[in-house]
């Protein structure tokens, strides 16, 4: 690639060039450190490992329905269940292994101090997997 310039002072033309000597060597011994280095990554040590047979066990907690409904009733998996029986079977659920998932579904038009009420009770009783049951809006 070539540049000419005019110089006023001398009234001549000026040709300026890339000097490429540089580029190239630079690429060259790129490309020697590149060769030298490859084999060296590729290399790999034989190993003879032993086998085992390892299968990954998947134990899938179960759930527990709780529901509260709109006057304030707790059932336990659709059995109404008082607030002493709540808490006396949540910590029994809390000491199974693996512990059990908890589903909490409640009524629109509930207090939402119902349902503090079995989330603290939940928490309380030692249970740390607490999900929320929904119905999805159609759009």
């Amino acid at each position: 690639m070539a540049a000419q310039l005019f110089d006023e002072e001398d009234d001549e033309m000026l040709m300026n060039e890339i000097n490429m000597t540089p580029l190239i060597d630079v690429m060259l011994v790129l490309l020697i450190v590149f060769l030298i280095a490859l084999p060296a990554v590729q290399h790999a040590i034989k190993i003879d490992l032993p086998e085992t047979s390892s299968v990954k066990q998947d134990i899938k907690p179960t759930q527990v329905n709780v529901a509260v409904q709109a006057d304030g009733t707790v059932l336990w998996n659709g059995e109404a269940v008082s607030d002493d029986g709540l808490r006396a079977r949540l910590a029994q659920a809390a000491r199974t292994t693996p512990q059990p998932e908890l589903h909490l579904a409640a009524d629109r038009k509930v207090s939402y101090e119902h349902v503090a009420d079995v989330m603290a009770a939940a928490q309380a009783g030692g249970l740390t997997k607490i999900g929320f049951v929904t119905i999805p809006k159609d759009h």
